[in-house]
């Protein structure tokens, strides 16, 4: 059974990401980022190469020739992608196929709109009976 992790209240919800992602590089930890609006991707993106100066966390786009050498890869699709331990979803909806990951990472904002559709994912994985976590980014 998939285990679900929500951080919300995040201030900016792209750095908060981040933050989690270079933890997880930090522990060796592959991710899958599920991020089904292009503006969002580019910004993870973005935000990964130039996050912190002493640091790198090494991630590409899921069709990049270098996926299957890096442990962070930056998606919309998730059929074909065959890692199946973390997603991080940044999307608002529920990511195709979320069950077969262990663990789902969702990271939440402040915006009352965020908000909203992130309470109706709650509802909606613990109707299929996931174990879901909270973690208040809100005071950080």
């Amino acid at each position: 059974m998939t285990q679900v992790f929500f951080y919300h209240g995040a201030a900016d919800k792209i750095a908060a990401a981040c933050a989690l992602l270079s933890g997880a590089y930090a522990k060796k930890k592959a991710m899958l980022v599920y991020a089904n609006e292009n503006a969002v991707a580019s910004s993870v993106d973005r935000m990964l190469w130039t996050h912190s100066a002493l640091s790198f966390v090494p991630h590409c786009r899921a069709d990049s020739p270098l996926a299957a050498e890096t442990p962070i890869l930056i998606t919309d699709k998730l059929e074909t992608i065959p890692q199946d331990e973390r997603l991080m979803n940044l999307s608002q909806e529920i990511p195709p196929g979320f069950s077969r990951f262990q663990s789902l990472i969702e990271v939440v904002g402040q915006e009352e709109t965020d908000r909203a559709t992130a309470r109706d994912r709650v509802k909606f994985y613990k109707e299929q009976g996931c174990e879901v976590r909270y973690f208040d980014l809100s005071d950080r």
